[in-house]
């Protein structure tokens, strides 16, 4: 069953919160003693209906006022059709950086929009962050239809609007849905009072979305995470790279090449779950045996011999500061890319992206807390990558302060 990652976005106001509440309520996703906890809660809350559905996400909110750091909420549910997780963004400008890391592993972005309202600044911001991130698809989700007597033409309006502002971002994949997440008209049914509107409800639509996955790289790519070697009287000759198929297959007896070491060998046998197997996919986590005595390390790749990724030991990047400290010029850093890590350094903060024109300003070599840049890299190991547009799960990265190992930015590569 594939699994479809998707992440919201939208003002305050805009009803995120009910949203997500009314496709987990509706496709009986919520346990029965969690319904019956909400009931009690939302007879004290004066809610209309007679369960508040916001309130399965609205604690999250009560702890970010207390101070209480919340980076990304996520929630899983699963269907006939598809496994699902949710990446609940705070919509602030001050949670950039939220955003950013809950919408880096994203296939979908939902961008709430109040159809009273129509396309505010928060709208574009939200929609600008999901063009730097290359989001393969924005769903627009029009939602308090009810509220504008479920006009065709306000929708249309809206969904013009937007039209107009979107072309400048080059976002590959629109699509609109007119919804009342509070009625819950077309979320999880289509909505009677919507004849006008012929496309599917929302759980229609993220079950059958076409996903990142489906139309990953052919390429193989396999990280080393973990080298086996038992060293047993058994097992004495044993040599193993554990590690998860990230794109592309391998199979019994093809050609492969190691890198950074650009060392040609051949697959011996690839065990998944102590089993051999002949073939494995995307996604397996395996053991690789190769036929020849290669030095092989963890962060190795080993890939196939056709689309080469890349290895360089300069990178140029998009990233967003996360750090509460200022970056500090030439000050020593990590970059670590899944289980690959290495001493880098950012050479040169090339621009600064506005979030809010989608315009490239020219950089002082600041970054600060938020900021989203474009900057050139220099590591002291070579990084093995394709870029992020194309395979993001190598394509991906974390900068890691020295001396304290907190997190101070996440970035793709360009």
């Amino acid at each position: 069953m594939k699994l479809l990652r998707f992440f919201t976005a939208g003002n305050v106001d805009d009803g995120k919160s009910t949203l997500i509440g009314r496709l987990l309520y509706d496709s009986n996703s919520i346990s029965t003693d969690i319904i019956e906890t909400l009931t009690r809660q939302s007879k004290t809350t004066g809610a209309n209906s007679e369960i508040d559905l916001a309130l399965l996400t609205d604690g999250l909110r009560a702890e970010r006022e207390q101070g209480i750091t919340i980076d990304v909420a996520y929630k899983y549910f699963t269907t006939d059709k598809r496994k699902f997780i949710i990446a609940d963004t705070p919509g602030h400008i001050q949670y950039t950086r939220n955003m950013f890391t809950g919408a880096s592993n994203a296939d979908l972005a939902i961008i709430l929009v109040d159809a009273r309202n129509g396309i505010t600044d928060q709208t574009k911001r939200h929609s600008i962050l999901s063009a730097i991130l290359g989001m393969p698809h924005v769903l627009v989700c029009i939602n308090k239809m009810d509220l504008v007597n479920y006009s065709e033409a306000r929708y249309k309006e809206i969904e013009a609007d937007y039209l107009i502002f979107a072309q400048q971002l080059g976002l590959k994949t629109i699509s609109f849905i007119p919804a009342s997440a509070l009625a819950g008209d077309n979320v999880v049914t289509k909505s009677d009072k919507m004849d006008w509107y012929n496309g599917p409800a929302l759980l229609d639509f993220l079950e059958t979305v076409e996903i990142a996955e489906d139309k990953r790289s052919e390429a193989s790519r396999f990280q080393v995470q973990y080298i086996i070697r038992p060293q047993t009287d058994e097992l004495h000759d044993y040599r193993g790279f554990a590690g998860k198929i990230t794109s592309g297959s391998y199979k019994k007896g093809q050609r492969v090449l190691v890198l950074p070491s650009r060392i040609e060998s051949e697959i011996e046998k690839i065990e998944i779950n102590q089993q051999e197997v002949e073939i494995a996919e995307i996604n397996d986590p395996v053991v690789i045996h190769l036929k020849d005595d290669v030095d092989v390390s963890r962060g190795n790749s080993i890939v196939s011999l056709e689309h080469l990724p890349k290895t360089e030991k300069e990178i140029t990047a998009t990233i967003c500061w996360m750090d509460n400290a200022a970056f500090i010029p030439g000050q020593k850093i990590l970059l670590q890319q899944n289980s690959f890590r290495t001493k880098a350094i950012v050479k040169e903060v090339i621009s600064k992206i506005d979030i809010h024109s989608f315009m490239e300003l020219q950089s002082d070599g600041s970054m600060k807390l938020n900021d989203i840049c474009k900057v050139l890299i220099k590591t002291a190991e070579p990084v093995t990558f394709d870029a992020y547009a194309e395979n993001r799960a190598i394509g991906a990265f974390i900068l890691v302060n020295e001396n304290t190992n907190n997190t101070i930015a996440a970035g793709t590569i360009n």
